[in-house]
């Protein structure tokens, strides 16, 4: 037989009540007391009985994480961060890919209800505030990423306006005249291509300098090749370059390598995401990079208050970034 609370409070000196409340860690203990009961819980070596608390208070210990593109760089990363801070609340996570779909996303938001889990995290790319104000299914949701404006829910991301404008800034204060934006999508309901273009532009209005920009699909290697071969045939090709992501970025410098230009001396470049290749690839890539274990512990902790008040209203927070200068724009060093 296992370790009970009541061994734990004979051991503490303390009623079963007591080391209830420790155990979960309710904050009206004093702290001798706590001490106590912690000391007798290692001495003992009690493990609490996840499966019976989580059925006392209606719940299963999951949560979903639901990405675009489970084999993207960022997103690989960012799960690993989710993971680690849902374990600080005991909780298992199950990963979900929207590949993002509209109808995938809808799905998920309106059936995550069938799969019993306890909160959602979403990373949307498709789905609007619309959408969001019609779910029914009244399982806890945050929202990772850009900005669905309006949007009746807790929401976590860096700032993308004002880092797109910081790298922009560094690609101009390098004396770089004519920056290009390699990323903007004619078609963006969730936010990444519409904020990082307007910090581009913010940057490039403050410097009199002019637009250039180049159109993708997707935020993938190949779609960043494509559209640098794209800006190199242009009459005034650009000088520098502002890639929306790491990805998109790392395409482009193949092709401005593979067309016997240098990166940085003819063409810098830069990135958004800061994800582990760019810190290996030749040159080195010059990034954004958002503090994802930030954006996934704050995101974990908004679920969890969204778990205990449902009412309460949906909050917005803004996670750290920090600029990265590599050689893709300031050149070896050596």
């Amino acid at each position: 037989m296992g370790v009970r609370l009541r061994d734990v409070a004979q051991l503490a000196g303390v009623s079963v009540k007591t080391v209830s409340n420790v155990v979960n860690g309710y904050a009206h203990v004093s702290a001798a007391t706590r001490a106590k009961v912690e000391q007798a819980l290692a001495q003992l070596g009690y493990q609490p009985n996840l499966s019976a608390r989580n059925l006392r208070r209606g719940r299963t210990g999951v949560i979903a994480l639901a990405l675009p593109e489970l084999d993207a760089p960022y997103f690989a990363e960012l799960s690993r961060f989710v993971i680690r801070a849902a374990a600080e609340h005991r909780w298992l996570v199950v990963i979900e890919q929207t590949d993002g779909s509209l109808e995938r996303e809808r799905a998920i938001l309106d059936g995550v209800r069938d799969h019993r889990v306890d909160g959602l995290l979403l990373s949307p790319i498709s789905i609007g505030a619309d959408e969001l104000a019609a779910r029914t299914d009244a399982t806890s949701l945050v929202l990772l990423g850009e900005r669905i404006y309006d949007g009746p829910a807790d929401h976590v991301a860096i700032d993308n306006v004002r880092a797109a404008r910081d790298v922009t800034e560094h690609l101009i204060g390098l004396g770089r005249r004519r920056v290009a934006a390699l990323g903007v999508q004619q078609y963006s309901i969730s936010g990444t291509s519409p904020l990082r273009l307007a910090g581009y532009r913010q940057a490039l209005a403050a410097h009199g300098l002019p637009e250039l920009t180049a159109e993708v699909e997707r935020y993938h290697r190949a779609e960043g090749a494509a559209a640098m071969a794209r800006l190199l045939d242009s009459p005034a090709p650009p000088d520098a370059v502002f890639c929306f992501n790491d990805l998109l970025a790392l395409g482009a410098m193949r092709t401005i390598l593979s067309s016997g230009l240098r990166v940085p001396e003819d063409i810098a470049v830069a990135g958004l995401d800061d994800i582990e290749d760019g810190r290996f690839s030749t040159p080195t890539l010059t990034t954004v990079a958002p503090d994802k274990a930030q954006l996934a512990r704050v995101a974990v902790d908004l679920l969890r208050l969204r778990m205990d008040g449902p009412d309460r209203p949906p909050r917005e927070v803004k996670a750290d970034y920090r600029l990265m200068p590599r050689e893709s724009t300031l050149g070896r060093t050596t």
